[in-house]
């Protein structure tokens, strides 16, 4: 194995000590955050009951329970990290391209959670200071955001950094208060919600606001959001699953994905469907609504603070750290961790966050939509070679091998095949895409279905086509000239 790839190496079964549980209490960590509720929030201010929409997140994620299932297998199996995975299907160089593509994402959610993060920070500021500088209040027109809150969105993207710098020890004594705390902050939410609008009845009683074809209309692109939300944790998801013990493990520790986002998702729908009925309006951000309740300061900036926690300890390991690992992966001698961070930070500026979050279909059409047109095709090509071509065999040592005559070098380290694929099965997703971001007015009817369900497109359409191109190119199947076609020891559950 390539001495520069130490943190690459596999996990031995020695060092595989997850159990169910702690994938279940992984999940639910992740699960009980602010952004899943916005996409909760983002339904019903679309138009959507709070059981219609319920009933979208539920199924988005029950759909996504069978890929994440397929993808955690090669985890326990042979404790490879999703990096050396890209590698059988798209090539001992060519992997670098779809982890790269991953490593955006991550960085899209890292501004994403940061602005967030941000816009507590900037309520807690004192109003005088505010008054007493409302030049800095008005919105930019280049840049579409004040002044103020864009310097917040900075503090806070360096607070992380400092944060990350002093060690992940110092994260995960964070993330012992952070989940607590934001379940605290949501239950008082709740029995506030609940008090206020007078019970369950009133509480659940916002209608949906949608004829039936208009329903249909926001309802797939809305279960695609859904399924895409959690999907790029389902590409790398064997970062987590190469820790677990065995596949027994991974799946009783995953299998209750929906439920869990179920459950949260009902709170949430509960909380923001009670505002219509006390403010006389949906209120979609966390945030705008801890602003508007009449509640002593000391309470307000608890939560505030409770918010910027679970932010913190949630985006710096999914959303920083991920993508810091694969600036370091494409080039050693260039990267540190340390500079990746930062490298990392300056990129989630560009996504702008404030526009992703500037209204409901934004975050859901565009920004989940969005990368689910690159994030699914991917996963796909992955699974399709591993089940399909390779029957679940890898060529462990092969994975790093640089050697023209290695079985994952194809051609010059690229394996043809896995990128006709991921552009053919993109390409019909772009002039939807231009379109909902307002860059092409007009486009034909059959290229806005395709985007509204740009998961399922991708997903089918690239498998289908990696699988065809790999049996003409002769390229599918395990073959191996280093002879070794299976895990560097026997593992059973």
């Amino acid at each position: 194995m390539a001495g520069g790839e130490d943190h690459l190496n596999p996990i031995p079964p020695s060092l595989q000590s997850y159990t169910w549980l702690d994938m279940s209490s992984l999940w639910f960590s992740m699960i009980v955050n602010v952004p899943s509720y916005y996409t909760a929030s983002s339904l019903v201010s679309l138009g959507m009951s709070w059981y219609q929409a319920l009933l979208t997140i539920v199924a988005g994620n029950t759909i996504l329970l069978f890929p994440l299932l397929l993808a955690s297998h090669p985890g326990p199996l042979y404790g490879l990290s999703f990096p050396l995975l890209l590698r059988p299907s798209f090539g001992i160089y060519g992997a670098f391209v779809p982890s790269l593509l991953r490593a955006l994402v991550a960085c899209g959610w890292s501004a994403v959670e940061s602005w967030i993060g941000a816009q507590s920070v900037f309520i807690l500021l004192p109003s005088s200071f505010k008054s007493s500088s409302s030049w800095v209040l008005h919105p930019v027109p280049y840049l579409g955001t004040s002044v103020l809150e864009f310097l917040a969105f900075l503090l806070f993207l360096v607070a992380q950094l400092v944060i990350l710098f002093r060690g992940m020890n110092a994260v995960r004594f964070l993330s012992k208060f952070s989940s607590p705390v934001l379940l605290g902050l949501t239950g008082w939410l709740f029995v506030w919600a609940y008090t206020k609008a007078g019970g369950f009845g009133p509480m659940l009683s916002a209608p949906c606001r949608l004829d039936p074809t208009q329903f249909w209309a926001v309802f797939f692109p809305s279960l695609t959001a859904n399924i895409a939300s959690w999907s790029p944790v389902t590409l790398n998801i064997s970062d987590f699953t190469r820790f677990v013990k065995s596949e027994r493990d991974q799946v009783l520790g995953q299998v209750w994905l929906p439920v869990f986002v179920g459950l949260w998702s009902f709170v949430s729908l509960a909380i923001i469907s009670s505002t219509e009925v006390i403010y006389g309006e949906i209120i979609t951000s966390p945030i705008d609504l801890m602003s508007e309740i009449d509640s002593p300061i000391i309470v307000k900036i608890i939560a505030f603070f409770g918010i910027i926690l679970a932010i913190i300890t949630t985006n710096i390991p999914a959303n920083f750290v991920a993508p810091a690992n694969t600036l370091v992966s494409l080039s050693p001698s260039k990267f540190n961790f340390a500079q990746g961070a930062i490298a990392t930070a300056i990129v989630s500026i560009f996504f702008q966050p404030w526009r992703i979050l500037s209204s409901s279909r934004s975050f859901l059409y565009k920004w989940l939509v969005g990368y689910a047109t690159v994030v699914s095709p991917i996963t796909s090509i992955l699974l399709a070679d591993y089940y399909i071509l390779r029957k679940t065999i890898l060529d462990v040592n092969g994975l790093y091998s640089t050697s023209t005559s290695g079985p994952y070098y194809y051609v010059r380290g690229f394996n043809i095949p896995a990128f006709a694929a991921l552009g053919l099965s993109i390409a019909p997703l772009v002039p939807g895409f231009l379109h909902e971001l307002g860059l092409v007015q007009q486009v034909g009817e059959v290229f806005v279905v395709i985007y509204d369900n740009a998961w399922f497109f991708g997903f089918f359409s690239a498998g289908i086509v990696y699988l065809a191109l790999s049996y003409l190119n002769r390229n599918g199947g395990t073959r191996s000239k280093m002879g070794l076609l299976e895990p560097l020891w026997s593992q059973s559950d």
